[in-house]
């Protein structure tokens, strides 16, 4: 099984650059259709919206200069509902981390938590800094037995099985966790093998002092992953999101991709 159809955010942030290689990179790899989405309300300013047609140009350029199939649409709606939307008909959604304490440059606040609890598709989030050019040389996967976790292992396959090296850390059952079946890590292991995937399992100890997310960022920087696997913790209350205290770290001091499922 492959990702056939990718969705990524087109804005005209400095970070849509990023975000639009690596999709376009997945999607070259997976030989899956490459769409650019991006949204420009009809009440938005003329120049606003011209330099949201301008961004859809530079996907188009970007997107052919590595040989993909690709699209772009241009929505009316407003970011979140156009992403929902979008998602919901494609395998895979790549958006950007929010900036935290920062100007967004029009992208709306908490927008990969708000997709990630209501698209029901997995995200990849790509930090709003650095230089991303792989997820193929070390993934390292958050597994607790819960049900979010598992949707994100299995909505990842198509990036694990180019993964040269994949580490599976086992984290204590949680209210969120089913209850583990058998051997704790012995039985999703053996799922993953049946696929192609081979995982090396270790037990997760969080560190005096560090929250989960942290320990599990510090963990990732220790074994120089290039993506992290993990389940999307959360729900909507209201006109806000509220998250797991794992999900909120990684999404507000991410340091390499994270897909995510819910």
């Amino acid at each position: 099984m492959n990702y056939k159809t990718i969705v990524v955010h087109v804005d005209a942030t400095p970070q849509a650059h990023e975000r639009v290689v690596l999709a376009g990179i997945i999607a070259r790899s997976q030989q899956a259709h490459l769409i650019g989405t991006a949204t420009a309300p009809l009440s938005n300013l003329y120049e606003a919206r011209r330099s949201i047609v301008d961004a859809l140009g530079r996907f188009d350029t970007q997107s052919r200069s590595i040989d993909v199939s690709c699209e772009r649409r241009l929505s009316d709606h407003d970011p979140q509902t156009n992403l929902i939307l979008q998602a919901r008909q494609a395998d895979l959604l790549v958006l950007s981390q929010s900036i935290p304490h920062g100007d967004d440059g029009g992208q709306p606040r908490h927008l990969p938590e708000y997709v990630a609890l209501h698209a029901g598709r997995p995200i990849l989030v790509v930090p709003h800094t650095g230089t991303y050019q792989h997820l193929d040389q070390h993934a390292l996967i958050a597994w607790d037995g819960s049900q979010a976790a598992t949707r994100a292992v299995t909505d990842a396959l198509p990036l694990l099985r180019h993964s040269l090296r994949i580490t599976l850390v086992m984290f204590p059952p949680t209210p969120q966790s089913s209850i583990h079946a058998g051997k704790p890590g012995a039985d999703i292991a053996m799922f993953l093998a049946r696929h192609g995937v081979q995982v090396q399992v270790m037990e997760h100890t969080v560190m005096l002092g560090m929250s989960v997310g942290e320990s599990l960022l510090s963990l990732a920087e220790e074994l120089n992953a290039d993506l992290l696997v993990m389940g999307a913790y959360g729900h909507p209350r209201w006109n806000e999101i509220v998250l797991g205290g794992a999900t909120r770290t990684l999404l507000r001091s991410m340091t390499l991709p994270v897909l995510m499922s819910h």
